[in-house]
């Protein structure tokens, strides 16, 4: 029999954006913060890169501004990019209060700046090459001096509580979420006025990924279900450099390396990025994955390589220590040796239709960080923009559930999960092959490159596995698997649809017959309200 507990505010995820709504909500408030693993099991801890922030003299807001909205090729929403750039420097001196201390020059206080594809200046802090690491390690820190926040976790959302979904009179309202303790089994219901999901992002819909495990696209499909727009799902971003290894899982090679002067060739040691852009090395990622994609096709290859052992030994040590060693393990010396690397897919730069203070379309819940669409990445994220929104809308959010927290509406008694009718599975492998399916037709038919057959192809799939997964769930006792790939089905279907809706190609979305862009540059939006699934 699960159990019911009530909270001002429940946050879902335990990364960059849900670990600094915690931090910034007022200590009236009673906050839980769910993790459906450890608390380090979040995009954020495995970020290499850094946050993108204007403050060498020589860069400005307007430089940032125009970097961005080049690199969303125009699906990008000023305002959003305006706000997030401007807070930036702000957003850097909170993260160093929480106790990150970003890589300095030389002999000198003042940060080192980096520089990654898109940005025309070096405004890249980072913690050598595991940023990431350090600012979860160090908002988790300080989340965990703060009594009036719990952090749980093993708990895994399974859906939102909305008045709506309970038949309730008047204007909907999110009340709790439905969830999943893993160590006991049970299904307790938690009760709050205000939800946020921060749940990353979807990549794990795809047979090669950069991504944790958990980036199962939980936030986008629960916000969906509950009745909440999602806009641009179609634009996912394939990281050029994932380590090619046959022992690697998921190890991608940070983007600082060609900012630093790493070099992309073909096995015969040919450069070739000079034919595609004359940014070289140093393009948007869409443009650089594509390349690779069509290089690897071209000459029927596995891999192409990232070489930076032109550098001086010292130097690569020094700026990567973290890969160095890593790759080290693999029997490759990044000081000699060049690197092989694949594109994979990476972050998602659509998600839930959201407000300049982190809003959904349902009063009280909100979507922060790559669960959400809020308009800064439009048709291709620019690196080290992701970290800083987190940062940005997760403070925006806050401000907005500290105005809204003066009239809190009653929740009342919620109904506890009905786990009556169901029975315990008698073939999990059921589950694991429909996983292995999605996510193979997913890389082949919705992958770097799209055609209007594939897509087709991928829908009919999915749809099949989607009818498949709804009788297993309505069947049989639930799982943390059997959660993520019903919210990964759904997902997926919500990206093909979304890809095939854009007659043209555009940032990250590539379609064979569709070759050019569109004058007009307009967002996909989906309405829940307009399918019947």
């Amino acid at each position: 029999m699960g159990k019911t507990l009530n909270y001002d505010v429940i946050i879902i995820g335990s990364g960059a954006a849900g670990l600094t709504l915690a931090l910034r909500l007022s200590p009236q408030l009673k906050v839980a913060v769910l993790s459906k693993s450890q608390l380090t099991e979040a995009s954020t801890y495995y970020a290499q890169g850094g946050v993108a922030a204007v403050l060498d003299d020589t860069d400005s807001y307007a430089s940032h501004v125009e970097d961005t909205l080049i690199a969303g090729a125009g699906l990008c929403h000023r305002d959003a990019v305006e706000m997030t750039v401007e807070h930036g420097p702000e957003s850097v001196n909170w993260l160093m209060q929480q106790g990150v201390r970003f890589t300095t020059e030389d002999d000198s206080s003042e940060p080192h700046l980096t520089r990654e594809g898109g940005h025309s200046h070096r405004r890249i802090l980072h913690v050598a090459d595991a940023t990431g690491l350090a600012i979860s390690s160090s908002l988790i820190q300080q989340v965990q001096k703060l009594g009036h926040v719990d952090l749980l976790e093993n708990k895994v959302a399974i859906d939102l509580i909305t008045r709506r979904r309970l038949g309730q009179a008047g204007p909907d309202h999110v009340l709790g979420v439905y969830v999943l303790d893993k160590d006991s089994g049970d299904i307790d219901t938690y009760g709050a006025p205000f939800v946020a999901l921060c749940c990353g992002g979807a990549s794990k819909a795809y047979l090669y990924t950069t991504n944790p495990d958990i980036a199962t696209g939980d936030g986008v499909a629960m916000a969906w279900r509950a009745g909440c727009r999602v806009s641009n799902l179609e634009f996912n971003q394939f990281h050029p450099t994932c380590l090619y290894h046959p022992e690697a899982k998921s190890f991608l090679i940070t983007e600082a390396m060609r900012g630093e002067g790493a070099i992309l060739k073909l096995p015969n040691g040919d450069r070739f990025m000079q034919r595609f852009d004359p940014r070289c090395e140093l393009a948007p990622r869409d443009i650089v994955a594509r390349a690779i994609d069509f290089e690897m096709k071209r000459l029927g290859i596995a891999h192409v390589l990232l070489d930076i052992s032109h550098r001086p030994a010292e130097f690569v040590r020094g700026h990567f220590p973290t890969l160095y060693e890593r790759l080290l393990e693999f029997g490759i010396d990044i000081t000699t040796d060049p690197i092989p690397v694949v594109p994979a897919a990476h972050y998602t730069c659509g998600g839930v239709v959201t407000s300049l203070q982190a809003q959904t379309d349902i009063p009280g819940l909100f979507a922060i960080g790559e669960t959400a669409s809020t308009g800064l990445h439009g048709a291709n994220r620019m690196a080290s923009n992701s970290l800083l929104e987190c940062i940005v809308f997760a403070s925006a959010a806050a401000t907005s559930i500290h105005q809204q927290a003066q009239d809190l509406p009653k929740l009342g008694d919620l109904p506890i999960w009905d786990g009556s009718q169901v029975r315990d599975p008698d073939e999990d492998v059921v589950i694991a092959h429909n996983w292995d399916e999605l996510r193979r037709f997913m890389w082949d038919y919705v992958g770097i490159v799209r055609t209007n057959k594939r897509l087709q192809r991928a829908l009919n799939r999915v749809q099949l596995l989607r009818r498949e997964i709804h009788e297993y769930y309505s069947n049989y006792r639930i799982s943390n698997d059997l959660i993520e790939l019903r919210n990964l089905v759904l997902v997926s279907e919500l990206i093909i649809r979304s890809a095939m809706a854009r007659h043209e190609s555009r940032g990250l979305h590539y379609s064979l017959d569709y070759p050019n862009t569109a004058n007009e540059a307009r967002d996909t939006l989906l309405n829940p309200n307009a399918y019947g699934f």
